[in-house]
């Protein structure tokens, strides 16, 4: 085992040396199929779905998309909730050769349409659902897009849902016109499932699986080439991690999580498959639905972010119900308050344990161990196997900081679930990624501040300059800013992210007008309608006659971030006693 200080923080019969197997996801994904063909792969709103019939769906998938045209360096793209159709199409994309693009169902349409043409989407598969087909029927014509193919949330329900669901969910189905710019899910799968197999160079490091989009806190956003390399790592660290407490073939996972988003995917899907273990699907976030399924279907792993837990802590039939099925949870996304982790423990008896990663790394990189014995408050953990976590100085990138609370640097992750690099941003790539000669795989420098302590426990101190990270999603306050600037009242603003007892931080927009001008709050959130995601709305809305500014004149955050801090403290002491 390799001589890091973290090491002698791992659980017993967890070693840091990683194997990775040399698969494509597709590849994994057919030798998972053939040892688990009998085995649940998804619980689908109480429809069951087995590998082996997953296995079939997504060669039919393969074929209809080879049909289409797809084939090596073509992008397909999936604006999808949690729904079979995902899982089908993701593996059907990866069979036919072509490479799959993620799309939030939270993204304006300003964001699809670029996102469209900046990762070369020729084909996009959906749902006939009003929250988003119509953004994506929108887009043809007006972007490369050549095809939808539309899906109905009925195409894998039980009966008698699947012949009522049409009928009762009526006023949230879109029409879609039966032309050649459109097709059906199940005529994608109308074939043989005989498609014709690509193969990958020797180096699965090189060979792109994934554009999956990020930000930054300027510029639009960037797509991290995630290979099949990168993706398998992560798989295989975090299975290496839980090992002494799982047993494949055997685990119920909640998947509330967004597939669109790499943690979900990648941790999650990904990880269920490999393991021939099941995943109870949501397709959104239904908090009654989740506690009831927690008593219910007696899942063993529930992933999730801070809000979830959040929820849950406060809902009132939790306390009621039998948790003990629960084995391992894992908040992810954001920083995990210390007393929603205490509570949720408190309430379940579960083990609550955190992670830390970025889209870049797949998302792997620092974990807490399970054993609550050895947690140490305020660490997201140590590094995953296979990974090493450098504190490199601000001033000289390349200098490593001992340990110590006082030597704050930027987080830099080291191993091979690493991103190839930003596509079609070479120069955005090369400030990021870097070299060393501790190890053969690539650096990241995460933009995040922080240190670590002699035993190698990650401590993190800010996250990037500005991310807004709001119930585990990336918010960039330059997008609202940019979107925010439009409108004709106002002269300057600035969007920071205030504390929020629910999604521990959220967007507010500070302005300042122009002479004469006026601006409501309400007028505001009606202009940036359509211009910013849903996850993007600010909470809050203050207008000043000046906003603050650094010495050569650029406008200033830290002054307004401190303020909000001091009031949310504030506001938290008054109410203490009442709590009480």
């Amino acid at each position: 085992m390799a001589n890091y200080p973290w090491v002698k923080s791992y659980p017993q019969g967890v070693s840091w040396d990683l194997d990775i197997p040399k698969q494509a996801l597709h590849e994994a994904f057919e030798e998972a199929c053939g040892k688990y063909g009998d085995r649940p792969l998804t619980d689908f709103l109480d429809k069951i779905t087995t590998f082996k019939e997953y296995k079939e769906l997504s060669d039919r998938a393969a074929a209809g998309f080879q049909k289409l045209g797809v084939k090596p360096g073509v992008h397909v793209g999936l604006y999808l909730p949690n729904t079979p159709h995902y899982i089908i199409a993701f593996f059907g994309v990866l069979k036919a050769g072509g490479r799959v693009v993620n799309y939030s169902p939270l993204d304006a349409a300003r964001e699809l349409e670029f996102k469209i043409g900046d990762s070369e989407t020729d084909f996009l598969v959906t749902l006939d659902v009003k929250a988003l087909y119509p953004n994506m029927a929108g887009m043809l014509g007006k972007t490369r897009l050549k095809k939808l193919i539309v899906g109905s949330i009925a195409d894998f329900l039980p009966w008698p849902k699947n012949w009522l669901y049409p009928i009762a969910k009526k006023a949230d189905i879109s029409k879609w016109p039966r032309d050649d710019k459109h097709m059906a899910f199940k005529d994608l799968l109308a074939n043989d499932g005989k498609y014709t197999s690509h193969k990958l160079g020797d180096n699965l490091w090189d060979e792109v699986a994934l554009l999956q989009y990020t930000g930054g806190t300027t510029g639009l956003p960037k797509a991290a080439m995630l290979t099949h390399g990168c993706i398998m790592a992560a798989m295989s660290q975090g299975q290496a991690w839980t090992v002494p407490y799982t047993k494949p073939g055997t685990e119920k996972i909640v998947c509330v999580l967004p597939l669109f988003h790499i943690y979900a995917l990648s941790g999650i899907m990904l990880g269920a498959v490999r393991n021939g273990n099941q995943l109870i699907l949501y397709p959104r976030p239904d908090v009654d639905m989740i506690v009831n399924d927690l008593g219910k279907k007696k899942p063993t792993f529930l992933p999730g972010v801070p809000t979830l837990y959040t929820a849950i802590n406060k809902h009132p039939k939790a306390k009621e119900l039998d948790l003990s099925s629960l084995k391992i949870c894992m908040s992810g996304g954001a920083p995990l308050p210390v007393e929603v982790q205490q509570s949720f423990e408190k309430l379940t008896g579960a083990t609550l344990i955190e992670g830390y990663g970025l889209t870049e790394t797949s998302p792997t990189g620092a974990i807490c161990p399970v054993d609550k014995s050895v947690r140490r408050v305020g660490s997201c953990g140590v590094p995953m196997p296979g990974t090493i976590i450098e504190i490199r100085s601000l001033e000289d990138g390349t200098k490593v900081l001992p340990a110590g609370k006082d030597n704050v640097g930027e987080v830099c992750i080291i191993g091979p679930q690493v991103m190839k690099g930003y596509w079609k941003k070479q120069d955005e790539s090369d400030k990021v990624l870097f070299s060393t000669p501790t190890s053969n795989w690539k650096g990241l420098r995460t933009g995040d501040m922080g240190y670590m302590d002699e035993d190698g426990w990650l401590f993190l101190v800010d996250r990037s300059k500005d991310l807004i990270i709001s119930s585990g999603y990336n918010v960039y306050p330059r997008m609202i800013e940019e979107a925010t600037y439009e409108h004709p009242a106002v002269e300057e603003c600035i969007v920071i992210g205030i504390p929020d007892e629910y999604r521990g931080e959220a967007p507010k927009v500070f302005v300042k007008l122009k002479p004469g001008a006026s601006l409501s709050f309400d007028e505001l959130k009606a202009h940036l309608t359509g211009k910013i995601g849903k996850h993007e709305f600010p909470v809050a809305f203050e207008v000043r006659n000046e906003l603050p500014k650094t010495p050569v004149g650029k406008l200033s955050k830290k002054e307004l971030k401190a303020e909000e801090k001091e009031k949310f403290e504030a506001k938290k002491k008054a109410a203490a006693p009442a709590a009480e």
